[in-house]
């Protein structure tokens, strides 16, 4: 399986690039001006998270745009990544109302795929000053937090997944399940 990173300046694009390797997956990270069609042959791509505040700075994050409305395989965003897909279904970002750093509780509302197996309630590691504030239609909430109501969110018709918080960092309980989760997923699309 071959699933690339695709780096926007996150501070932990490594560590998602690492849980991958862990996992036995062919991956890379790679920039997100990256053309599409150098994704031949890939089965699935992370959107890491990254500096950019998404509202204020999409010339920032490269070919996303472009990457969303070519895949025909599963992806996963996170944070920046997240806020991003948001935007490009027609939701939007901003500034959270309490911006979360650290640990908080994360409630999982509908366990689909990626959330498979695991527990109701689990501390997940969470580090952004913003949020989705309007979730873009055809989009079904996986997971809230006590300050956040859209920490999971997947596009009902595709296997596209977003997450708010962090899984790859050790702080994150399950984050190893979740990519595995995800892969599995991968998994199912290429049968």
């Amino acid at each position: 399986m071959r699933v690339f990173v695709v780096d926007n300046g996150g501070q932990w694009t490594h560590r998602e690039w690492r849980v991958l390797k862990y996992l036995k997956v062919d991956t890379k990270i790679v920039p997100n001006t990256t053309p599409f069609e150098d994704f031949a042959g890939v089965d699935a791509l992370v959107l890491s998270g990254g500096a950019p505040r998404v509202a204020s700075e999409l010339g920032r994050m490269g070919r996303l745009g472009e990457y969303l409305d070519k895949a025909d395989f599963p992806i996963l965003a996170i944070c920046a990544g997240m806020h991003f897909m948001a935007n490009h279904y027609c939701g939007a970002t901003g500034a959270a109302k309490l911006p979360e750093f650290g640990k908080t509780t994360l409630m999982v509302d509908d366990e689909d795929e990626v959330f498979k197996g695991l527990p109701k309630q689990f501390t997940v590691w969470e580090s952004h000053n913003d949020e989705i504030t309007v979730l873009p239609k055809n989009f079904r909430v996986l997971a809230h937090s006590p300050s956040c109501l859209y920490e999971a969110i997947k596009v009902v018709d595709k296997p596209f997944y977003a997450l708010q918080f962090h899984p790859e960092v050790e702080n994150t309980e399950h984050g190893y399940e979740i990519f595995t989760n995800f892969l599995n997923v991968v998994e199912g699309w290429k049968r």
